[in-house]
């Protein structure tokens, strides 16, 4: 099925946008392969601190995801890989959405606009670190026409993929 995409609106995070995203986080659902619980507001505050600072220094970042209303739904972006282990430095793209909006096709649109905008600031290749579970994920990045790279053991002892994609 080929069903059209929703449009979807890509910012730099705000301070404002780390309430949001403590709140639409706030689900074992949408947790359930990022440690399983919810995180800290001061986690998220932190977390869109350093995402202005790497959209300022490097024109990409994990961008906060708006819905055709406005209303703040997740975020999808890039940023180098964090971990010791796995792609190190390499650049990862990733995603998370609030439960009220999955199946809709928001993190197809926001993932694609992720990769036209990481290839316009000359990466040449993308990354995504998936917990071999979530189906959802690996759909996503089928879509994007990602491929499976490696399948690793993560330092919590969970399956993980790796998939790339060259821009």
């Amino acid at each position: 099925m080929n069903r059209a995409l929703p449009a979807v609106r890509l910012r730099v995070p705000t301070d404002e946008d780390a309430v949001a995203w403590h709140r639409i986080f706030d689900d074992p659902d949408v947790m359930e392969f990022h440690g399983g619980r919810s995180a800290e507001l001061s986690v998220y505050e932190e977390l869109t601190a350093r995402q202005r600072r790497h959209d300022a220094e490097h024109g990409f970042c994990l961008w906060t995801m708006l819905d055709e209303s406005d209303r703040v739904i997740g975020f999808t972006g890039a940023q180098p890989w964090p971990q010791d282990w796995g792609p190190k430095g390499e650049i990862e793209i990733g995603w998370r959405l609030g439960r009220d909006h999955w199946g809709k096709g928001y993190v197809t649109a926001a993932a694609r606009q992720t990769l036209d905008r990481v290839r316009a600031a000359g990466v040449a290749e993308v990354v995504a670190m998936v917990n071999a579970r979530n189906t959802r994920s690996i759909a996503v990045t089928e879509r994007l026409g990602m491929r499976l790279a490696e399948v690793f053991t993560t330092p919590s002892q969970q399956q993980g993929h790796c998939y790339r994609l060259q821009l």
